[in-house]
């Protein structure tokens, strides 16, 4: 790269924008553990209780839950905060992204639903991705999704990561466009944007000289 660009070689990389970065031999750690950190300082939850999960399985949202409305400009910087830690928090992607729908009528039920995941990153801030050498890349991913999930207007929700066979190191968490008339058909929608994305990392692998000459499996929870 040096020789097409003007550029100056700092060493190796440690931090940036937040996040850090730990190399070792023939392995990457990435994480931000003290942007996790600062996110418990700024809400006033460095002493609160840690909890093993990020969110109940069983809760449903909704616009209206009939819950008192809460602070807006609280409720938005606390996901904003969130969004931005789940560039290295696969984990908590789906949970944040749900959340995330109500940034306009937040009700103390979706703060408090937020404030768990606080909780679970209280527990958790030494989290983040490994990247390991491996002697063959195994390019693959994995698709779900879930049926009806959002109570406003019955859409599911997609998602999917791919990895090399190391770390994980593209994932997505998504409401689909459109009203699924079934859990297979849900799936299908999902599995359609996986594959999206698996096309488009093909392309950018074969830009790198990369190219992928096998077939990328997904696989699909059918």
């Amino acid at each position: 790269m040096m020789e097409v660009f003007e550029m100056t070689d700092l060493g190796e990389m440690s931090y940036f924008l937040g996040i850090e970065v730990l190399q070792k031999e023939n392995e990457v750690f990435i994480c931000q553990q003290k942007y996790a950190k600062e996110i418990l300082n700024k809400f006033k939850m460095e002493d609160c209780k840690s909890t093993t999960t990020p969110m109940n399985l069983k809760e449903k949202f909704c616009k209206e839950d009939g819950a008192k409305k809460v602070d807006e400009v609280l409720y938005r910087s606390l996901i904003g905060c969130l969004l931005y830690l789940t560039a290295t928090r696969p984990d908590i992607m789906h949970d944040v992204s749900l959340l995330s729908r109500y940034m306009h009528c937040a009700s103390e039920i979706h703060l408090q639903a937020a404030k768990r995941i606080i909780r679970y990153i209280k527990g958790t801030v030494n989290y983040g991705i490994k990247f390991s050498q491996v002697q063959n890349f195994n390019f693959h991913g994995f698709s779900d999704s879930d049926w009806g999930g959002c109570l406003d207007d019955m859409k599911s929700t997609s998602g999917y990561c791919f990895s090399f066979g190391s770390g994980v190191f593209s994932w997505c968490s998504k409401k689909q466009d459109v009203i699924a008339q079934s859990t297979v058909e849900a799936e299908y929608v999902a599995a359609t944007l996986a594959v999206n994305q698996a096309l488009w990392i093909r392309k950018l692998l074969a830009d790198l000289s990369m190219e992928e000459k096998r077939s990328t499996k997904v696989y699909v929870d059918n």
